[in-house]
């Protein structure tokens, strides 16, 4: 049976916020969707782009996998390339211009890796998929920090190795390049609610506070 939270949601989906954006939803369904934004989130629960960035239909292009990796170009690669084929999708088709790679604060996936934690499967899916941050790994060095320090400075990296990969895509290159695509690192720390923004010219995430993105370094 289709779980009664998600009838109970939709309905009052219907009775409340449908009715004050029907005529919005009518004119992305005739007129088709124009983003500006692509975020790359993390599949966790606990943080949705759409809630953090309060959103509204159409608004942003939202791609989640676990851990918020974008994988680098490699087309002839044998494996499905679902994140990759958002990403040509936003860029390619609507054009997007901006974006974001949303990381955030007790990141399973990002934990799982830096403890070598055991298969969940004989797949290990998770495992295949979070060794692509080995290189963010390797930038940070020994493993000498606090556990939480060391994850968190992980999760930054996990980021910062994400937009290096949006890099080496040649569309996202020539566009940034060009100066019509821009890119963006971002941090939800969720027990506080506090976002990080990565300013692009010193590379240290910094917190955001009403209208000044980079008025006080944040230290979660």
């Amino acid at each position: 049976m289709f779980p009664d939270r998600l009838r109970d949601g939709y309905q009052a989906f219907l009775d409340g916020r449908f009715i004050g954006e029907r005529s919005r939803y009518q004119s992305l369904a005739e007129a088709g969707q124009k983003p500006e934004i692509l975020v790359f989130g993390c599949i966790d629960s606990r943080v949705s782009p759409e809630v953090i960035f309060d959103a509204a239909p159409g608004e942003m292009l939202v791609v989640r996998n676990v851990a918020n990796i974008v994988p680098p170009y490699e087309p002839d690669r044998e494996f499905q390339h679902g994140t990759s084929a958002a990403l040509e999708f936003g860029v390619q088709a609507l054009k997007v211009k901006h974006i974001v790679v949303l990381g955030h604060a007790s990141c399973g996936g990002i934990r799982a890796f830096a403890d070598e934690i055991e298969p969940l499967s004989p797949g290990d899916f998770i495992g295949r998929w979070m060794a692509q941050i080995a290189p963010a790994a390797q930038s940070l060095g020994p493993r000498s920090l606090s556990d939480a320090d060391y994850l968190q400075r992980l999760e930054f990296a996990t980021v910062e190795l994400s937009l290096r990969n949006l890099m080496t895509f040649p569309c996202v290159r020539i566009l940034v390049e060009r100066g019509r695509l821009q890119l963006h690192g971002a941090y939800f720390a969720v027990a506080t609610g506090r976002l990080m923004v990565r300013n692009p010219d010193t590379g240290t995430f910094e917190a955001f506070s009403g209208r000044s993105s980079f008025n006080e370094t944040a230290a979660e």
